[in-house]
């Protein structure tokens, strides 16, 4: 093995020694949730009583033991801090986490496998807030999440737009030329579809754009590269082949920050779902409420009802807040005229750019 190939193992090492330590400390910060801290002191002694049973020829017992007590010991700091733990999809480096970022500046950042996950980790209260995306302006609406809010009882309480810029992203050692598949979350795979049919690259879908680029800088696949964030570039240590390969010149998604009770903050946008009974003119009717109020609607989505499928549930959001008498009005009215109605909350509606 060359000098060069010796010097780039040991950067991949340093950054994975990193993340790992990035996910053990987000870990402990789960565990304050069922008070199981490092206060203990047995339990700790235990802890680093069995780095002293370990034979590693090449590490000293003290060094292990000196680091694992530093490791600790900035766990329980972290864990003094008392942050609120935020919960998204997929790995370090996601979308959801930049939008966790935006969100809740100084929140700790929990990755979690799947959407579900999120709901529930809020729901039982292992989690403060969630994070979840729940459109995208080239591919519409994130199925999945929508299907959960039907169900849940958490609130939305926040909104943020996140730019989209997908990387076309390989391992140092690939050649560009060479790259046959690409992996990512499906959403992405359909965000980038001209750009993959053009130089005839094979979509593989996987869990998460962040972990598609983890597990492409870990195992390093023959002629593979992931599409994710310049940031997962940065943290798993991959080149970017190309930036910007989604199919339109504004993409952007539209993360919900939600939470088990509802927004105490100066609330002017609120979202719900309704459903009305399959004959003709109830939609138009419900919809006729908020003309006359002149509230404005700024989006309107349907998906079949899981329990019948041949109706539907519609996602409402609109200008105004669920205090305001003429919404009060509206929801009221609505009521009557629904089936099935949620009221999701009111919230801060987003200021900035997308």
């Amino acid at each position: 093995m060359k000098q060069n190939e010796i010097s780039s193992k040991i950067n991949k090492i340093d950054r994975e020694l990193l993340v790992l330590l990035q996910e053990r400390m987000g870990l402990a910060l789960r565990s304050k949730k069922f008070q199981e801290t490092y206060d203990d002191v047995q339990s700790e002694e235990n802890v680093l009583e069995r780095v002293n049973r370990m034979n590693l020829d090449l590490v000293k017992s003290s060094f292990s033991r000196q680091l694992l007590k530093t490791i600790i010991d900035e766990s329980k700091r972290l864990q003094d801090e008392d942050r609120q733990l935020v919960a998204f999809q997929g790995e370090h480096g996601a979308y959801g986490e930049v939008a966790s970022r935006k969100l809740v500046p100084n929140g700790a950042y929990i990755p979690c496998l799947e959407f579900i996950d999120v709901f529930r980790g809020v729901e039982d209260g292992h989690f403060d807030l969630g994070v979840v995306p729940v459109e995208n302006s080239l591919e519409g609406a994130v199925t999945q999440v929508n299907d959960l809010l039907t169900t849940t009882a958490l609130k939305v309480i926040g909104e943020v737009k996140v730019v989209v810029n997908h990387c076309l992203l390989a391992t140092e050692a690939t050649d560009y030329r060479e790259i046959r598949v690409v992996y990512s979350h499906p959403q992405a795979l359909a965000q980038c579809r001209d750009f993959l049919m053009r130089n005839k690259l094979e979509p593989r879908p996987y869990y998460d754009t962040a972990g598609a680029a983890k597990m492409l800088a870990r195992e390093n696949p023959k002629a593979a590269a992931a599409i994710a964030s310049a940031l997962c570039g940065e943290l798993y240590d991959l080149e970017i082949i190309k930036e910007g390969i989604e199919d339109g010149p504004s993409n952007s998604t539209r993360f919900l920050l939600l939470s088990r009770d509802a927004s105490t903050a100066k609330r002017d946008k609120t979202s719900i779902i309704f459903a009305v009974a399959h004959e003709a003119g109830q939609l138009y009717g419900v919809l006729q409420l908020f003309a006359e109020a002149n509230i404005n609607l700024t989006r309107i989505s349907s998906m079949p009802l899981r329990s019948d499928p041949s109706n539907y549930s519609f996602f409402l959001d609109f200008e105004g807040s669920e205090e305001d008498a003429s919404v009060a009005d509206v929801l009221q009215k609505m009521s009557q005229m629904t089936i099935a109605l949620k009221n999701l909350g009111s919230y801060p509606a987003y200021k900035g750019e997308a």
